[in-house]
């Protein structure tokens, strides 16, 4: 495995407070002034690069285009497509003119995006053409008409006119809303999170510094800019070290491996889901190490990474994989793994970097070590609040600077967080809490397995029951029983689940998250059909 002594540290990654106070525009215009030809931006579908000195440039007049349409600082503009450059300048441009960059998730409905576009006010959608047929329906339910210009992924914006306009105008406030990202609303309607430009920053700086990011390093970014993780990541932590991106348009397990090594890449972001992906490739496709001579290691979020996966890839493909956690209301990443040669723990996301993390109980108080309760999060990336949701603010962020997180944790010793699952999708079976991710773990041990999900199904005799939904390998047989039995020896009985759903594809967000409570509603509709 690639070891951290192979790294060039000749450009230390920057203190934690080296950015505090700034915006986004501060951060490009530095690294334009220090660094104008140092790469930023690779897009490999049309072989672009864009340097710093580009860049700002180039946001630059994206600003002034943007307020010759009369959109003024502080409003939404809205972008929707596939990654690249357009994407990247819409994001990237939104925030270097105080505008507030508002992301639409393609997976989303169109019902969910209508509401998205009233909810937020939304006057200037920058559009490709593969999510048009969308965001048009999308636009015919909502109640105003917001403009839709062609954003071209590989080219940008095709203006109605050129501006006339001078400059960018004023640079919007450190404390300033930068990023409004709505959740995915898989539980009633999507929330609107507010991220400052500091908090962003913030979630790069995170990033940066537990994975000892320098300008040296260089991202592959494969999952969507509708993410937090994409945003905050694989942009944002490169932008706050000076380092670059390379950016396809979307993931390709086919392509993965190739374009790892003509980007020069030193690491990547993916989610578990990808890693499955990956594993399932013919072993002729198996990289050859010495083609990755520059990549450090690989990291996994957005969902738990089953211990079972994660050794898998890492024994495979010899390139350590760091698991991480990261919420959007946190701008992304609040707990990662050391780096080799530090101590990873399997099954856990790791120890905080940059903020602080507690397990609480019900009244907020810490909990000793070994003791489940709440993982709650404090620090300069938790964000501002809900858009025009007071309440749903005043119940995720504590009067002492807490964000609840939702989840259920447990932290050894040693700071390293292990999550039991989401306090909504706990099982409570004949009165005794039952984690759904240890039942799993349980499944994910089993050879045939490419994906599993357990859930709770309500019963008159315990109040509930353990059921799962599961996903084979190709090749692999449907055999219920040959699933459970492995599980009552790994858990016992009353953990095991009573029914194994078979299916081909399991729901999930834009993360690429198993969206565990629609699975009860699935395999009802699936069993009612004729």
């Amino acid at each position: 495995m690639t070891e951290v002594s192979n790294h060039k540290m000749t450009g230390a990654a920057p203190s934690a407070d080296r950015w505090h106070g700034q915006s986004v525009r501060d951060l490009i215009d530095y690294w334009a002034d220090k660094t104008p030809t140092r790469p930023f931006l690779i897009c490999p579908e049309r072989d672009r690069v864009v340097s710093y000195a580009d860049l700002q440039r180039e946001v630059a007049a994206f600003t002034r285009e943007v307020a010759a349409l009369g959109v003024k600082p502080g409003e939404s503009v809205a972008f929707a497509g596939c990654n690249g450059y357009g994407a990247t300048l819409a994001f990237l441009g939104s925030l270097y003119g105080g505008f507030r960059a508002t992301p639409l998730n393609l997976v989303a409905g169109s019902d969910a995006l209508a509401y998205v576009l009233d909810h937020c006010g939304c006057g200037l959608i920058l559009v490709s053409d593969q999510a048009r047929p969308l965001i048009e329906q999308a636009a015919s339910l909502a109640q105003g008409n917001p403009t839709r210009l062609r954003l071209d992924p590989d080219n940008g914006p095709e203006w109605a006119c050129s501006s006339q306009t001078s400059g960018p105008g004023a640079a919007p406030d450190p404390g300033s809303v930068g990023l409004l990202m709505y959740t995915s609303g898989t539980t009633g309607r999507p929330k609107g999170v507010l991220l400052s430009h500091g908090n962003l920053i913030a979630g790069g700086q995170n990033t940066v510094l537990a994975h000892e990011l320098t300008a040296h390093d260089r991202a592959l970014c494969v999952l969507p800019l509708y993410h937090i993780n994409g945003q905050c990541v694989t942009v944002m932590g490169p932008l706050v070290s000076g380092g670059s991106v390379v950016m396809p348009h979307r993931f390709s397990a086919s392509r993965f491996w190739r374009q790892l090594a003509d980007g020069e890449c030193t690491w990547f972001s993916v989610v578990p889901t990808l890693i499955s992906y990956l594993l399932q490739l013919p072993e002729a496709e198996t990289p050859d190490r010495r083609s990755l001579s520059r990549l450090r290691f690989g990291r996994s979020a957005s969902a738990a990474l089953p211990p079972a996966i994660h050794r898998a890839f890492e024994s495979r493909f010899g390139i350590p994989i760091v698991e991480t956690m990261g919420l959007t209301e946190t701008a992304a990443q609040i707990l990662s793994n050391p780096l080799p040669p530090g101590r990873r723990k399997f099954g856990s996301p790791g120890i905080a970097h940059g903020n602080q993390v507690v397990i609480a109980d019900e009244h907020q108080q810490p909990c000793p070590p070994g003791t489940v309760g709440e993982l709650l999060v404090r620090g300069r990336n938790v964000m501002l609040g809900y858009l025009n949701n007071p309440e749903a603010t005043a119940d995720t962020l504590t009067a002492n600077g807490w964000l609840r997180t939702g989840d259920l944790g447990v932290m050894d010793e040693d700071g390293y967080v292990f999550v039991r699952g989401r306090i909504k999708e706990l099982i409570i079976k004949g009165g005794e809490n039952i984690a759904p991710r240890e039942v799993d773990e349980a499944l994910y041990a089993q050879p045939g397995v490419l994906e599993a999900a357990a859930f709770a199904r309500p019963c008159s005799d315990y109040g509930q029951t353990v059921e799962a939904c599961v996903v084979l390998k190709p090749g692999a047989e449907p055999d219920e029983a040959g699933l459970i039995s492995p599980c009552v020896d790994r858990l016992g009985p009353f953990k095991s689940p009573d029914r194994i759903h078979f299916r081909d594809t399991l729901p999930k967000g834009p993360s690429g998250k198993i969206q565990r409570l629609k699975l009860l509603e699935l395999v009802n509709l699936e069993a009612d059909a004729p």
